[in-house]
């Protein structure tokens, strides 16, 4: 029995939530609903900027947002990832303890932490500015054997492939252990453009994993196929088990020998970010908990649609009733 169900591998990033009026929008210039990566000199100037507005804080990244969903269901998690040793690094070291998620010591000294300032304005658009900062440090030597050695499953970024000189350093580690201690291994794509212009680094970490998540462009980047359908018949023979959501028109599973199309739930969505993060925390949990691939689908279909029908990319609270909720319905096994 491993200690861990799942440990993630993943960019830590602080989220930064500012809510502005228009006047004070136009005066930064910003191309508004846009995401941008930037330098921490440039991310330290809006920081500071902002400071007298409270923001509101939450710890996350794609990864490390599955895990945290993971974690809120009732599983047993955790999670590899890098801070740095200012308020942002503390308060993400504090909030993944008090979710009781084992991240080891994460926190490098006399480094920033990796932030992502999300400007809201009253038209309910998201202006976003990301500086990776000591996230993209990330790389082997951070690669806490025991922990991945401890869980049943390792679930990998696509996004630290974007970092071949220390990012992709850590994935290989992290695989080489995993394969060695009987981990199983799981990937998410992130983006379309990780697997077309890191492809190498890409397909080498596809060949060894055990389950892949993707939406329908990520999909279609991998395989090149035209749509979600067919990139999911061309998976066949190339990983064992993967899962490609296509928004509301549902998801593809294919999983311990069950094939199945998983509907979505009608909603009214106010913010996508997060949906395709909240469906892979919800369904690794399902699957390492014993309920049908088919029926974890349809879990974490419904909690997909929680957390876009409010804004952010995480649930605070209510996740695990919401689960509860959807297998109560006629829709569980």
């Amino acid at each position: 029995m491993k200690r861990f169900k799942v440990c993630g591998l993943g960019n830590a990033i602080v989220d930064i939530f500012l809510q502005v009026s228009e006047e004070e929008f136009a005066t930064l210039g910003f191309e508004k609903g846009t995401m941008r990566l930037v330098e921490i000199d440039e991310q330290r100037v809006l920081l500071d900027r902002y400071q007298r507005h409270e923001p509101k804080l939450v710890s996350g990244g794609s990864v490390a947002n599955s895990i945290i969903a993971f974690s809120q269901l009732g599983g047993s998690a955790a999670f590899i990832g890098c801070v740095g040793d200012d308020r942002y690094g503390l308060f993400y070291a504090n909030e993944f303890e008090e979710l009781g998620i084992d991240i080891g010591n994460p926190i490098i000294v006399n480094q920033p932490t990796g932030t992502s300032i999300c400007i809201v304005t009253p038209d309910a658009e998201r202006t976003m500015r990301t500086c990776l900062a000591v996230a993209s440090h990330l790389s082997d030597g951070h690669v806490d054997e025991q922990r991945v050695k401890d869980s049943e499953w390792l679930f990998i970024e696509g996004y630290v492939f974007a970092n071949p000189a220390t990012g992709q350093s850590a994935i290989r580690e992290a695989l080489r252990i995993a394969r060695q201690h009987g981990t199983k291994i799981a990937i998410t794509c992130s983006e379309p453009f990780v697997p077309k212009v890191f492809a190498d680094a890409f397909q080498e970490a596809l060949r060894q994993a055990d389950l892949l998540f993707c939406n329908e462009a990520e999909a279609c980047a991998v395989t090149g196929a035209r749509n979600a359908a067919e990139a999911f018949e061309k998976f066949v023979g190339r990983v064992p088990s993967v899962v490609v959501t296509n928004g509301p028109f549902g998801a593809y599973v294919r999983h311990q020998n069950m094939e199945s199309h998983v509907p979505s739930y009608p909603c009214e969505p106010k913010d996508l970010t997060g949906a395709g993060d909240m469906f892979a925390g919800a369904f690794l949990y399902g699957v390492t908990h014993d309920f049908s691939p088919e029926t974890a689908a349809r879990g974490a279909a419904y909690l997909a649609k929680k957390v876009i029908t409010q804004v952010g990319a995480r649930l605070h609270s209510g996740t695990r009733d919401y689960w509860e909720e959807c297998m109560n319905s006629n829709l569980s096994d």
